[in-house]
């Protein structure tokens, strides 16, 4: 079957002649949309004419095929792309082909010379790839061809400044190969060898004949079509050959040794190995060329005794290991607020006085004044902020390559309306998801001594996996897909222009929520929205709809960041009511763009709640039992700790995985009861389903029975656990 390229729209630079010609006429021949450009110059870089471009789209019309000419520099690439979408609405293909020669010897090279060169090669490429970039990512297609050159590669004679300009647009290409992948956007490079304006001077008449530009293009066209998947190739062509080029490196040679300087002699008497190509090896990437020079480290170190271990070698590469991280903790942040920061929240997740239930959210002098629930991501975002994620041991990673890919927070009591909270970040976890590493850090938020709330942030560092390491880790909180019906509840609220401009003032300063050009070089067309942001306007809209915006019924949230949010378009979360468990998804209603996914808000069980209606998709029945001990322990607190004088843990699962963590601190002062991690020692911890947790405190399963039977698991002070009878069976009774 023949290559088409029906419905492509292509740019071809320096097409007015030559191998730029030639590629034009031969994409159009094939169906596509082409751009012919050229300034019209001499070889020189000289003048200004418009026949050439004119000519080739006189060429290709006159066959039947759609062009249009342009004549602007290379050096305003904006202008090149804006042709192709004013003619053909979208930009698929560019071929940066112009150039020129001001070949000279190194000893007489101007210094015009040199900068003249790499602004039409090296700058010229750089700006008409750029300004095409975001519409190739946006459509998930682009194709794009960067011309090197054999003086680049190898050097040449009299062309300091071309081979520098040549050699840089290669590795350019390498780099646009890694960041397009993802978005089917690739990038390859050519060196060709045809006779052209720029070949004429250096080569002899006949063969210039010779090495006829048809011979070239048919490479170029096969790299730009769909079904071509190579990215990152060199190739050099001409007279009909084609032949790929890699990086090929000799074994070489351990010059030094623990505890010992290096010396120039050593690398003089060990010459011959460094240079002995036998047995080469090919690396194809940075973490490739990095993983054999740090295993130096491990031989070195082990002075030959160990070999290396490759996942620490890759780690090593990377700039990630778990082994390092996971366990540290970051400087404990202090975060002070008054009233004025939890209202300024509330505005910047949507709150309005439109609404007259949002005035609890938005007045102080109302006699029921609240902090939002979802204010508690702002403290935890505070200590992230403030701890220097990158001094963690472990974790050297590029800050501008990390996301916020998923968020978990969960509230132990309600948010105070200000004072100063304490936070804890803990590295809980590094995941290896090959294109990246995930970071899980847990915080916990204190106000003085009480836990008010956890955050866990699950964030995506972008290129930093392929360390070895595990793919997931049960200390994550997941994300779960909705019900497969129709939503309970949908609400549509629109953000405003300035809604990413107001949530900033909370405490996210990255101006890629506000600063256009910052946004730009992120890969946007404007500044987006906080994910945050969405995150708390879909919490209070789960709040609203399902709990009368009684901000104590909130117990937690967790969202998986999708797609981002322009400010000015309308949110629209839909919800299903699953017992005390809301799912949810959010999407932007312009696009119908999934943005917030795998979502759940879970709700505090009003007081007419029963173990029946509890069970119900999701819910837990031990949290009555659990929240009648808690009124137990503040009515007979001390008369326990008489009796009893243990802190007890408890861990109950559901469907086999963990679902809720308490502890019963009978130890200390008048007793108390915890949810969620507990910063004390814990004498004795219990482990048990929902279900035969509550079959135990209903006395149908014996505890003991349910401990050789594999259902009650304990660890620590197994003795203690006799006491248990002193609370479930005398103060658990519903």
């Amino acid at each position: 079957m023949s290559l088409s390229f029906e419905g492509r729209v292509v740019l071809v630079t320096g097409a007015g002649g030559g191998l730029g010609r030639e590629y034009a006429l031969a994409f159009a021949e094939r169906g596509a949309s082409v751009v012919v450009n050229d300034l019209g110059g001499d070889t020189k870089g000289g003048g200004k004419n418009s026949a050439a471009a004119d000519k080739v789209v006189e060429e290709i019309r006159a066959k039947g095929g759609k062009a249009v000419a342009n004549y602007d520099s290379v050096e305003e690439g904006e202008k090149l792309i804006q042709t192709a979408l004013d003619a053909f609405g979208r930009i698929d293909i560019v071929v940066n082909n112009a150039g020129i020669l001001r070949d000279q010897s190194f000893a007489r090279m101007s210094d015009l010379d040199w900068d003249l060169i790499h602004r039409i090669h090296l700058k010229g490429s750089f700006l008409v790839t750029r300004a095409a970039w975001t519409h190739m990512k946006n459509q998930k297609f682009g194709r794009i061809i960067m011309t090197t050159s054999a003086a680049g590669i190898y050097g040449n004679f009299g062309q300091t400044n071309y081979s520098a300009a040549k050699l840089g647009m290669l590795g350019m290409a390498n780099t646009l190969a890694v960041e397009g992948h993802k978005y089917n956007v690739h990038c390859n490079s050519i060196a060709p060898l045809a006779g052209s304006r720029l070949t004429e001077s250096v080569m002899p008449p006949d063969l210039v004949a010779s090495l006829k530009p048809e011979y070239v293009a048919p490479l170029v066209l096969w790299l730009c079509h769909d079904q071509c998947q190579e990215n990152g190739g060199l190739f050099e062509v001409g007279a009909g050959w084609i032949g790929k080029l890699r990086w090929e490196r000799s074994q070489g040679h351990i010059v030094r040794q623990k505890n010992q300087p290096m010396t120039p002699e050593a690398v003089r008497d060990h010459w011959d190995k460094i240079c002995d190509f036998t047995d080469a090896t090919k690396p194809t990437t940075i973490r490739e060329a990095a993983q054999s020079v740090v295993s130096v480290l491990f031989q070195v170190e082990s002075e030959g005794e160990v070999s290396s271990n490759p996942t620490a070698v890759a780690a090593l590469a990377s700039g990630i290991n778990p082994n390092e991280a996971v366990g540290q903790k970051l400087p404990a942040s202090t975060f002070s607020f008054n009233n004025t920061q939890c209202i300024l929240y509330a505005l910047g997740v949507g709150m309005s006085t439109r609404d007259p239930d949002h005035l609890r959210f938005l007045y102080e002098g109302h006699p029921d004044f609240s902090c939002l629930p979802t204010f508690g991501v702002i403290p935890s975002q505070a200590a992230m902020l403030e701890g220097g994620l990158n001094s963690v041991p472990g974790l050297n990673m590029d800050l501008t390559r990390v996301l916020h890919g998923e968020h978990y927070l969960e509230l132990y009591r309600p948010l105070p309306t200000s004072g100063k909270l304490t936070s804890e970040t803990t590295i809980a976890d590094v995941l290896d998801k090959g294109s990246g590493a995930v970071v899980l850090l847990d915080v916990n938020t204190y106000n003085g001594a009480e836990l008010v709330c956890y955050n866990q942030f699950s964030v995506f560092v972008v290129g930093a996996g392929g360390f070895g390491g595990r793919r997931a880790s049960e200390k994550a909180k997941p994300p779960l897909s909705p019900p497969r019906r129709a939503p309970d509840a949908v609400v549509i609220d629109s953000t405003t222009r300035d809604q990413a401009a107001l949530y900033r003032l909370s405490g996210d300063w990255n101006p890629l929520h506000v600063d256009p050009s910052f946004a730009a070089m992120a890969g946007f067309e404007a500044p987006i929205l906080h994910g945050l942001c969405s995150f708390g306007f879909a919490a209070r809209h789960v709040l609203k709809q399902f709990a009368d915006n009684d901000p104590s019924r909130f117990k937690a949230i967790k969202v998986r960041f999708v797609k981002p949010v322009m400010p000015g378009q309308s949110l629209q979360t839909e919800m299903w009511k699953e017992g005390n468990r809301i799912h949810l998804q959010c999407k932007v209603k312009e696009t119908d763009t999934l943005v917030l996914s795998g979502a759940y808000v879970d709700l505090h069980v009003t007081s007419n709640a029963s173990p029946e209606n509890l069970s119900q998709g999701g819910g837990l029945q031990s949290e009555l039992v659990f929240a009648e001990i808690g009124r137990r322990i503040k009515d007979l607190g001390s008369e326990l700790v008489k009796k009893v004088n243990a802190v007890f843990g408890w861990e109950i699962t559901k469907d086999g995985k963990n679902a809720a963590q308490w502890t019963i601190d009978l130890k200390n002062g008048s007793g108390s009861l915890h949810k969620g991690p507990f910063s004390g020692k814990v004498d004795v911890t219990l482990t048990l389903s929902d279900e035969d947790f509550m079959e135990v405190v209903q006395g149908k399963l014996n505890p003991q029975k349910a401990f050789y039977s594999g259902k009650l698991k304990v660890r620590g002070n197994i003795m203690l656990s006799q006491k248990l009878e002193v609370i479930l069976k005398d103060y658990a009774k519903l």
